[in-house]
């Protein structure tokens, strides 16, 4: 790998995305390049940010849930042997213990089983979020540090701001936002492009996130500005409400 093959893996390094002998190699090369230190060091700052903005805490009652729902399963009581004559009914009953026992064991496996397949669940989808993040918090750093990269902000009507990232070369455009406060009625933040006069939709805010950071859909050409409004649950195909916001590109 020759030098100039080693200053392009600024951003791979820094988020860790090279291999233990590329790693080594471009550790080398740090060691001998200011300038690549220095960007590996504002990219992995970048990315931290990045990553705080989008990140969530696993469910914090799982435990919780699982210890609950084991004193659900009736215990069978101890069986009690004594000398004295059964009788016939008493015989029939101590015969059918093995099998209450083995109900119960089922009925023990079954809980377990569906509470193990429920955790199993809540893990992967909780993998894939952070995934997710991960692939989003990489693509939006390498948009900031596009070369063609603009930078807008603006305070929002009602309270919090955004800033928009937006590069035509990459056909990208990122919305960081902070403080936005919680709409009524299960109502949404809706973002649009603004394309010749026409609201074109560009993405939602996902609900309940008051600081964060995503990707729009769709890329910023012939675009001149983003656009934000409240909307209905599941957002709208067109504006329903004055825009919050709007942000050039």
């Amino acid at each position: 790998m020759n030098t100039v093959d080693l200053h392009t893996l600024t951003g791979a390094y820094a988020l860790g995305a090279l291999s233990e002998h590329e790693a080594a190699e471009f550790t080398r090369h740090l060691a001998q390049c200011e300038a690549c230190t220095q960007e590996v060091r504002e990219l992995q700052e970048t990315a931290a940010r990045l990553a705080l903005a989008v990140a969530e805490v696993p469910p914090a009652d799982l435990r919780t849930r699982v210890m609950a729902a084991l004193p659900e399963v009736r215990q069978l009581p101890p069986i009690r042997r004594e000398a004295t004559v059964v009788p016939m009914r008493g015989r029939r009953l101590r015969h059918r213990l093995p099998y209450f026992a083995a109900a119960a064991c089922l009925a023990v496996a079954a809980v377990a089983g569906g509470l193990a397949v429920n955790a199993r669940f809540d893990a992967d989808r909780q993998r894939d979020r952070t995934v997710r993040a991960e692939q989003q918090a990489a693509a939006v750093s390498a948009l900031m540090t596009a070369p063609d990269a603009t930078f807008h902000t603006t305070a929002f009507k009602g309270g919090g701001s955004g800033t928009v990232v937006a590069s035509k070369r990459k056909g990208q455009t990122a919305f960081l936002y902070h403080g936005l406060p919680a709409l009524p009625g299960q109502r949404v933040y809706e973002l649009w492009y603004s394309r010749n006069g026409t609201m074109v939709p560009a993405g939602l805010v996902e609900p309940g996130r008051s600081s964060g950071t995503m990707l729009l859909t769709g890329g910023p050409q012939g675009a001149d500005g983003v656009g934000v409004t409240a909307e209905p649950p599941g957002g709208s195909s067109s504006p329903t409400s004055p825009p919050l916001g709007l942000l050039r590109v």
